[in-house]
């Protein structure tokens, strides 16, 4: 099984599936915070690489949800200064295993790339709760939801 680095947004309920999709299959996880970890331009580059520019984003983040940035029509470097300036627009989770980095999360690529349990149930990318609901709020620290790693 393989050790995964997992950057998420704690306290999103869809990357809490996700980490359990891949733990369930027996592989360890590092998780970190996608939004305090402290990123240069370069380094989420390296995430992104080969990937267009629309593909970076987390289309569930308020602003472009509600179309005040449009991802297909930033250059690189501005879609990277606004990332860096609000980490909640990078696309999630990014993983890094095995000597890649992936950006998303696709199950079927998921399980070809790492494996996942034959069981898993579908796990998808985009907010479990819908695009008009509101945020998932911050965990609290000390809780359950801070903790599970």
């Amino acid at each position: 099984m393989a050790h995964v680095v997992f950057f998420e947004k704690p306290g999103c309920g869809g990357n809490a599936r996700q980490k359990a999709a891949l733990r369930a299959a027996g592989h360890s996880l590092e998780v970190r915070d996608l939004l305090t970890w402290p990123w240069t331009a370069a380094q989420l580059q390296e995430w992104f690489s080969g990937l267009p520019v629309a593909d970076w984003f987390n289309r569930s983040a308020p602003r472009v949800r509600d179309g005040e940035i449009l991802p297909e029509r930033l250059s690189a470097e501005a879609a990277l200064a606004l990332m860096l300036a609000e980490p909640l627009l990078i696309r999630r989770p990014l993983l890094e295993a095995a000597g890649e980095k992936r950006v998303g999360w696709d199950q079927e690529a998921v399980d070809a790339w790492l494996g996942l349990a034959a069981s898993a149930a579908a796990v998808g990318e985009g907010c479990p709760k819908g695009e008009k609901m509101a945020p998932c709020p911050a965990p609290v620290p000390g809780t359950a939801a801070d903790t599970a790693q």
